[in-house]
Order: C-alpha cells, then sequence, then structure tokens
C-alpha cells in the first residue's frame, strides 16, 4: 500500500481582517492597548489575547467606570475595525437588535409598481421582501461586517428573553430570515460583552465566552491612567487624585468612582489650573467624580478624615 504524506498543518489565518494578525501573545495585546493610551494588566491582556485567538466573546464584568466599554472601543481602534455597539436595556427585544423591515419603502415600491401595473402577487411579494428593504440592527451589521468589533454593552439590563436569544446569535454566528433565508458571518466579530452586575446573568451566556472581572486599578496603575490620558497633570497631582478616588471607593458610597470619574476629576482640577488637591478644591469640584448628593455629603467627609 502506497503511503502519501500527510499536508502540512493549515497556517492560521494573518490576513488584516482576521483578529489573530494582532494577538501573538498577552504582551503584544497588552503593548498594543498601550499605544491606543489604554493600559491593563497580565490577566486582562491575556484574557483579550485568548478571545481573539480562540474566536470567542469576551464577557467583562465589574464595577461602572472600570473600563469594560473603553477596551471595546480600544480593540475597534487596535483591529482598525468598525466598532458597532449594541446598548441593552429593559424590553430590548429581537427586532431592536437584530433586524426590521422597512415598511414606508415597502409601500412606495408597492404602490409604483400598482401605477406601472404589475399585478403578479408572487413578483410583488418577491420584491417586497428583497434584501434592500431590510433595516440591519446591531447584531445583523456586525455579521455582515467584515472585520468588525460588537460590543453588547450592559447586559445584565436586558431581560431573560434577550440574553437567550443573544446566546443563539452567539453559538454560530449566524441569523436567519424567513424572507431571505440564512445569514452567516464571513468572519465572525470580535464580541465583547458587558456587565455591571446589576443582576446576575444566565450562566448559559457565560459559558459561550471568556469570562474577566475587571477591579478597580492599582494606586500606580491609576495614576498611569491619569498621566496617559491627560499628559499635562502632574504626577502630584495625578497621585493626589488617585489617592482622594480610593479614599472615596471605600466609603461606602451609592456610587464609587470608576476610573473614568477619575479621570473626569483631573481634567476639571487641570482646567482650573489647580496644582494641588486641598480640601476646598475638593469641595468644589467633586462633581466631576461623584454624581449623587448623599454621595457627595459623604465623600467629602472621608476625604476630610483621611487629611
Amino acid at each position: 500500500m502506497a503511503h502519501t504524506t500527510p499536508p502540512p498543518p493549515r497556517p492560521p489565518d494573518r490576513s488584516p481582517a482576521s483578529p489573530g494578525a494582532f494577538a501573538e501573545s498577552p504582551a503584544a495585546v497588552a503593548e498594543l492597548l498601550d499605544r491606543h493610551a489604554y493600559l491593563c494588566d497580565e490577566g486582562l491582556a491575556t484574557a483579550c489575547y485568548l478571545a481573539l485567538r480562540m474566536g470567542r466573546p469576551l464577557f467583562l464584568e465589574g464595577e461602572a467606570g472600570v473600563g469594560k466599554t473603553e477596551l471595546a472601543k480600544t480593540l475597534a481602534r487596535v483591529l482598525h475595525a468598525p466598532l458597532i455597539r449594541l446598548q441593552c436595556y429593559e424590553g430590548l427585544d429581537a427586532t431592536q437588535a437584530l433586524y426590521d423591515w422597512d415598511f414606508p419603502r415597502q409601500i412606495l415600491h408597492l404602490r409604483a409598481a400598482e401605477a406601472a401595473g404589475v399585478t403578479d402577487a408572487a413578483r410583488l411579494e418577491g420584491e417586497l421582501y428583497d434584501r434592500r428593504f431590510l433595516l440591519a440592527r446591531p447584531l445583523l451589521r456586525a455579521l455582515e461586517t467584515t472585520p468588525s468589533v460588537l460590543l453588547v454593552d450592559e447586559v445584565d439590563r436586558a431581560d431573560d428573553e434577550f440574553e437567550a436569544f443573544l446566546l443563539e446569535v452567539l453559538s454560530d454566528f449566524t441569523i436567519s430570515v424567513p424572507e431571505l433565508g440564512t445569514i452567516r458571518a464571513e468572519t465572525p466579530p470580535v464580541v465583547v460583552v458587558t456587565s455591571n452586575r446589576t443582576r446576575e446573568v444566565h450562566d448559559a451566556l457565560k459559558r459561550r465566552c471568556l469570562y474577566h472581572w475587571l477591579e478597580h486599578p492599582s494606586f500606580d496603575r491609576e495614576v498611569a491612567i491619569i498621566r496617559r490620558r491627560l499628559p499635562e497633570t502632574t504626577d502630584r497631582l495625578a497621585g493626589q487624585v488617585a489617592r482622594a478616588a480610593a479614599t472615596l471607593r471605600s466609603a461606602d458610597l451609592l456610587k464609587p468612582p470608576g476610573v473614568a470619574e477619575t479621570i473626569d476629576w483631573t481634567e476639571a482640577l487641570v482646567a482650573l489650573g489647580v496644582r494641588d488637591l486641598d480640601p476646598d478644591t475638593s469641595a468644589l469640584t467633586l462633581g466631576a467624580a461623584l454624581k449623587y448628593r448623599e454621595d457627595h455629603h459623604r465623600g467629602l467627609t472621608a476625604l476630610f478624615n483621611s487629611q
């Protein structure tokens, strides 16, 4: 019996449209994110790397303002891909997330066909449900756009029924349109799903994804983030704001400040020409970091007690 040499293994896709082309290692992912002013730790860099290499959705959970949404935006810039965002909310259904038919244009087409004397009902029905009349919502746009980054933001705000529907779409990246057939992604989008944990997301959806919990950054990392986003900030002021933010996060507030609020607070101080964060300045500018009246009072008390 003749023996044939098996073909060599197929190399991974390294085309510009392939997310894996940008992910040689977790360290390389961290470096690419850093070039776009997003500083991440080793754990998050590894989660991003595995999501890109394995083609799995990345499920990010954590307090609001720790950088979940910003990571998806930065990945889109790194991959030179459009960011397609699906903002979740209570009552979101498949029609709003997937596709809908452009009824006004269908009616105009029907009237024009009737005016032209077209009476073939089968022909009219076929023309009315042509792809040109289909309005692509975020999920369908992501499947039809190569490459793309799909951000399913705050999935914990959506209903259980939407979770089940989302799981079906993310399982094989196909969508069935009864009038047109099955639409399949040529290259699956990079998917980032975020949750602020206002409720527990079902295990079935989490199992489909790679999971990572985002903590508030350490003091040194937060200082580095502030300096990277606001280069005009001095090390001294960045350190004072980061230390104050850490104090506020331990003050049992309704809404502790995240990294986004820390950056906003620093930007406000820089705009005022502040060089040192003193109690009076904190009282005047704390609204950039805290958004509840009760938190404002508790936060000032915590800051003054920490002096």
